[in-house]
């Protein structure tokens, strides 16, 4: 039940035909988990906290460096040296008091992962390493989550949805991450955002696709990003999207899936 003030407050949500009140109901009614409060998951963050996510939740063990702030753009030069989570919870509690934030400042590993996701619907991912997104999109599949999931390189981007554990219209099992990405690149031949940089605008742009890919998935409009991946070109600002399918030799949900815990990953 929306109050007078929560009706005001989003009154540009429910006059939309495809979120009305009922989709509103349904964003009060969501617990969303953000995975890192830096470059994607400040503003998936803000975003979300400013559409009514009813339950927000962040998961990040880093505090706010001078350099984080050509980006990370939840938090401000007087955080420098705080508890990330910390400084966006603040954020957040000014934006829409409305929110219930809960603040995770761990690291995220195998051992930790599920009990996290269990109190949640939707994860959505901002990390910036492999490790940490097969993680994420492992745990989410053992856990039966949803998951938007987020990259972004020096120019750019790309963003998919996954529901490895539902199945399509047809019946068939959805992709997994390791349909897409078999394998992690060697280490080493993916350079940090340290050594290489990264535009701090295209984070902003990624991360608002990224609120917005999650805010469709709870109310329910349009098509989803599930077996699709949107790819963006900053320097040339073209947007491009591709399909892809289950790989039935995938270790997860495949024919003979082989990863039934978390215990391949540290």
């Amino acid at each position: 039940m929306l109050t007078s003030e929560e009706l005001e407050r989003y009154a540009r949500h429910i006059v939309l035909r495809e979120v009305g009140g009922p989709g509103q109901a349904a964003l009060k009614a969501a617990r969303v988990l953000v995975i890192g409060a830096g470059g994607l998951g400040a503003p998936v963050l803000m975003y979300l906290a400013a559409a009514g996510v009813g339950t927000l939740g962040v998961v990040d063990d880093d505090t706010v460096s001078l350099s984080n702030l050509q980006r990370q753009i939840i938090h401000a030069t007087p955080d420098v040296g705080r508890p990330k989570v910390e400084s966006a919870a603040d954020r957040i509690r000014a934006l829409n008091p409305h929110v219930s934030l809960r603040t995770h400042p761990v690291r995220l590993n195998a051992a930790n992962a599920l009990e996290i996701f269990d109190g949640y619907d939707v994860v959505v991912d901002g990390s910036d390493n492999f490790s940490t997104r097969y993680l994420v999109s492992d745990a989410c599949y053992l856990a039966r989550k949803t998951l938007v999931a987020g990259a972004l390189g020096v120019f750019d981007a790309s963003l998919t949805t996954i529901r490895a554990h539902d199945r399509n219209a047809n019946g068939n099992l959805n992709p997994t991450y390791r349909c897409l990405f078999p394998e992690a690149p060697p280490p080493g031949t993916v350079p940090s955002c340290e050594e290489a940089g990264v535009l701090g605008a295209l984070a902003g742009v990624l991360g608002s696709m990224m609120a917005l890919e999650a805010i469709r998935e709870i109310v329910g409009f349009g098509e989803s990003l599930v077996g699709r991946l949107v790819m963006i070109d900053a320097r040339a600002m073209r947007f491009e999207t591709l399909r892809y399918a289950r790989d039935p030799s995938n270790p997860l949900n495949g024919d003979e899936p082989t990863i039934r815990d978390l215990s391949g990953h540290k």
